[in-house]
């Protein structure tokens, strides 16, 4: 699809970056669409246009002549979420209809409750018990509803908690480590022996491009990744102790008590703690569906990914790659 045109609204984000990038290497034509665009920089060649979301007008403008709109906006740090969420959604899906985009939406694993857990395949019933849970599987119904009504095609690739460079809000950067030096303490906010799922932000971009690319997708296409499955909650502290190469490095259980007291006072931490659920036991997202259409699921080497992600938060000198 070399050539076609890609609108990506939340370009400067952790996965609308990742994205952006992944789409220019193809040879897409991108525009990077976000608020504040002067402070993180969409990629070389991508045209950059300023705005928000929530302006019906300027995201239909910003869509003229797309065939793909990745919908990687969200609200910052969690606030006014159920507001500004489906009104942005809203927006997009206007926007495609004028256009004949496809939309694009990285899902989570939010939208599910325990009855759904441990094994996640597609088809699986979204019943979240959580406020963020309840207005992602409404955006979900949305898009559903949209491409049932041939107003837009749309694929929602799901995965785990991610985590990689220039990833925003997320449970690597903002709870199991500190960004910015050479830490002295890793949390583990889950238990030794319950299993937890991560995703590599470029396996995710890789994946998304892969499908369109491939074609042949239903109008309502949902694909669940893999991603990395640490089997006993414990590989991926591990992991990080070992890229590090400081042995000394202690790891200890993420003090929730802590965050607990503080969470009224914090909107991130009040969104973490609704999602503590997701850490007390083993919840797997499985990808048959997705190995069946593109035969292997991208997949960046464990060690690989985390030594690049903490270059990235300052955590690691680039010498030590």
């Amino acid at each position: 699809m070399e050539g076609e045109l890609a609108l990506v609204l939340g370009a400067t984000g952790g996965i609308g970056g990742a994205v952006t990038r992944r789409l220019k290497a193809s040879g897409w034509r991108v525009r990077a669409f976000s608020r504040r665009p002067g402070v993180a920089k969409p990629p070389e060649g991508c045209e950059s246009i300023t705005g928000n979301a929530l302006n019906a007008a300027a995201v239909a403008r910003a869509a003229e002549g797309a065939a793909l709109i990745v919908h990687a906006v969200s609200p910052p740090g969690y606030r006014n979420w159920e507001k500004l969420v489906l009104p942005m959604l809203d927006n997009t899906i206007a926007a495609a209809r004028s256009a004949g985009a496809r939309i694009v939406l990285p899902g989570t694993v939010y939208n599910y409750g325990p009855d759904a857990f441990p094994l996640i395949a597609e088809e699986a019933p979204q019943h979240p018990v959580t406020r963020k849970g309840a207005i992602r599987a409404l955006m979900e119904q949305r898009l559903h509803a949209a491409a049932e009504a041939s107003l837009c095609k749309v694929l929602i690739v799901r995965a785990g908690d991610f985590f990689g460079p220039q990833a925003g809000n997320n449970w690597f950067s903002q709870a199991v480590i500190k960004p910015g030096k050479l830490p002295r303490r890793i949390y583990n906010p889950g238990q030794a022996g319950v299993g937890h799922q991560w995703a590599y932000l470029p396996d995710v971009a890789e994946t998304m491009v892969q499908l369109i690319e491939k074609g042949g997708l239903a109008d309502f296409a949902a694909y669940h990744m893999e991603g990395h499955w640490d089997e006993d909650g414990t590989g991926m502290t591990q992991t990080i102790v070992r890229v590090l190469g400081a042995p000394a490095v202690r790891v200890t259980p993420l003090p929730w008590w802590a965050l607990r007291i503080a969470s009224p006072f914090s909107t991130t931490l009040h969104e973490l703690m609704e999602l503590a659920y997701l850490w007390n036991r083993p919840v797997r997202l499985v990808n048959e569906k997705l190995r069946a259409q593109l035969g292997v699921e991208p997949h960046t080497p464990l060690e690989l990914a985390v030594r690049t992600t903490l270059v990235a938060m300052g955590c690691l000198e680039t010498e030590r790659l």
